[in-house]
């Protein structure tokens, strides 16, 4: 069930403020010294994301990672989201 306006912004100030509600996404932009940290931090994220059936979007830039999670079959933002980001931020 996709989340009203205040309840997304009552989740969002839950997470690191790495974190930002841009449209009907969260996005977090994480940096890191190489292609190879940036690809292991990426891999992390695999096990979590199969375990919620949840997957984010990815954008990889040589040692640069975006990330954007929404909820696509349902139209925006679902506490799906703000779980994965959670725990990709304890990553």
């Amino acid at each position: 069930m996709i989340l009203t306006a205040t309840e997304i912004q009552e989740q969002a100030q839950q997470l690191p403020s790495s974190w930002s509600v841009v449209g009907k996404e969260l996005q977090c932009d994480r940096q890191f010294s190489d292609f190879v940290a940036a690809m292991n931090f990426v891999n992390q994220i695999i096990a979590p994301a199969e375990a919620a059936g949840h997957h984010p979007d990815l954008y990889i830039s040589y040692n640069k990672v975006k990330i954007s999670l929404t909820s696509h079959d349902q139209g925006g933002l679902t506490t799906k989201d703000f779980a994965l980001a959670k725990i990709i931020s304890a990553l």
